[in-house]
């Protein structure tokens, strides 16, 4: 069994521009595409450095030491007539980095391959613009060196040099979102190009490549769909899967997987659309009913309405009807992906429904008073993890911060800042218990985790808990599909997440 790629060297021609941008910015010296490779590199388990000539300008030089810098990069000196010199270099600054070097050139640095096919390296050529392959741009070995059309596809070859050394035996996810997002799995390490201890590898997808190619790669699809959606119209009738409209891409990605049913999709995009549809995942929880018992907390859904038209001349009525007082909540039915869906308000009066700037159709929702109190739960696979966090105050300090201007609702967008009520948040009647970190019912609520898991079959979702005062209610008002887990701390999440993802494949493989 060969060894996995380990380390990776790449070569200033594969990083800075053609010779004629010379006099250009330093930020317009760098090749396109570099700069997300470094990035895509920069947390992939592999270690990664910066090579470059004597004869380079100390402009170049210079630049390519800041980029070393910016991203934790080792910088070594590697001439053709040098690469013994170079390759004691690296052996001293990495040690055995177990497994195979991969060095990255240009293929306008000709001089230098007779000696590196003899290094014993993996040597990919970078071709130059002009000289592509009538291949479509995939890698393809040549000799003994593996030739690629764009710098986005090193992450590829990488996977594909792997998956060969290790003869298939790792499992490779093929994963897609949005930069922010991936970037911020990668740099807690989620994201490794070298396998995992549970024999995964992954490889991030891309809509700049053709898809096929790199989806041939993968025995595992990890999406963040939502993160790619269009637009949802929730006025038609039709399935929620047929109102859902997505990029260009993750439309291209959905149908090769709709076409290849052995491939492992964590998770179904079907199995998604209920976390799109806050009413949808409203009426689901209302089966947490099932799992109470006499003698013990409830854990229940919040109760809520769905509203067309802020001027139905039966609101009132049909809140009430809803059991639903004043102060509520009022939150757009589309949860995700799209514009002003996280557009919230919480309303004091009946009148005020009707300039309410959240956007239809929306539902109204019970505001439980806990205490300033929120506890974000994380299922992975088996595992539930919870974090406590601060969160909106009680209904009376609420509506003292609202006093202030007329009692006009509170309009907010809930992923950048909720209303706060100062130091006084959790006063409040003395007979009635708080919502503390001691009376959370964990087993409770990780039964619950276990029926939503059931209900929704998802691989990895979180949701939101608050306690109600006076009842000690433990009510579910948030459900989301693949969060960031981010309060969980690394060495605790990340093998949770791929021990997830492992399970997920191998109970696939067994049907």
């Amino acid at each position: 069994m060969g060894a996995a790629v380990g380390g990776v060297i790449l070569d200033e021609s594969v990083l800075l521009a053609p010779q004629h941008d010379d006099d250009l910015h330093a930020n317009s010296s760098v090749q396109s595409g570099a700069e997300s490779l470094l990035r895509k590199l920069r947390h992939s388990k592999i270690r990664v450095g910066i090579s470059y000539g004597l004869d380079l300008s100390d402009h170049k030089v210079s630049l390519l030491k800041r980029m070393a810098t910016l991203y934790s990069y080792d910088c070594f000196i590697l001439n053709a007539s040098s690469l013994d010199d170079a390759q004691n270099e690296i052996f001293l600054a990495w040690g055995d980095i177990g497994g195979s070097i991969l060095y990255l050139v240009s293929d306008k640095k000709k001089e230098v391959f007779p000696k590196l096919s003899n290094c014993g390296w993996l040597v990919v050529v970078l071709r130059s613009l002009g000289q592509e392959s009538a291949d479509g741009g995939s890698a393809c070995e040549y000799s003994s060196m593996v030739y690629i059309n764009k710098l986005e596809e090193l992450p590829l070859t990488v996977c594909h040099l792997n998956r060969k050394a290790l003869r298939n035996t790792a499992a490779t996810v093929g994963y897609v979102m949005k930069p922010s997002r991936e970037e911020d799995f990668a740099k807690r390490g989620a994201f490794p190009l070298y396998p995992t201890q549970n024999g995964l590898m992954f490889l991030p997808l891309t809509f700049e490549l053709p898809l096929s190619p790199q989806l041939q790669e993968v025995d595992i699809v990890l999406h963040k769909a939502t993160d790619e959606i269009v637009s949802i119209d929730l006025s038609s009738s039709s399935n929620l899967s047929e109102r859902v409209a997505y990029t260009r891409g993750m439309r291209e990605l959905q149908r090769y997987m709709e076409h290849q049913p052995d491939c492992c999709v964590i998770d179904p995009f079907n199995n998604i659309y209920p976390v799109v549809d806050r009413l949808k995942i409203q009426e689901i929880l209302l089966g947490l009913e099932n799992l109470n018992t006499e003698g013990h907390c409830t854990i229940r859904a919040p109760h809520f309405l769905k509203v067309d038209n802020f001027h139905e001349h039966d609101l009132v009525q049909r809140l009430s009807e809803a059991k639903l007082s004043l102060p509520s909540i009022v939150k757009p039915q589309v949860a995700c992906g799209v514009a002003n869906a996280h557009t919230m308000a919480i309303v004091f009066r009946t009148e005020d429904f009707k300039d309410l700037s959240v956007p239809l159709p929306a539902v109204v929702q019970e505001y439980v008073d806990h205490s300033s109190t929120l506890y974000k739960f994380y299922v992975l696979g088996e595992k539930v993890f919870y974090a406590v966090k601060k969160s909106t105050p009680n209904a009376d300090i609420l509506m003292k911060l609202s006093e202030s201007n007329g009692l006009k609702p509170l309009v907010f967008d809930s992923l950048k800042s909720l209303p706060t009520g100062g130091e006084d948040q959790h006063r409040g009647d003395s007979n009635c218990s708080k919502a503390t970190n001691h009376c959370i019912d964990l087993e409770l609520v990780t039964d619950a985790a276990n029926w939503l898991m059931r209900m929704l079959d998802l691989t990895i979702f979180g949701f939101d808990v608050v306690i109600q005062e006076c009842t000690g209610d433990h009510v579910i008002v948030d459900v989301n599909y693949l969060p960031s887990f981010k309060e969980v701390p690394d060495d605790i999440a990340i093998p949770a997440f791929w021990s997830a993802i492992k399970k997920k494949f191998e109970s696939r493989k067994s049907k």
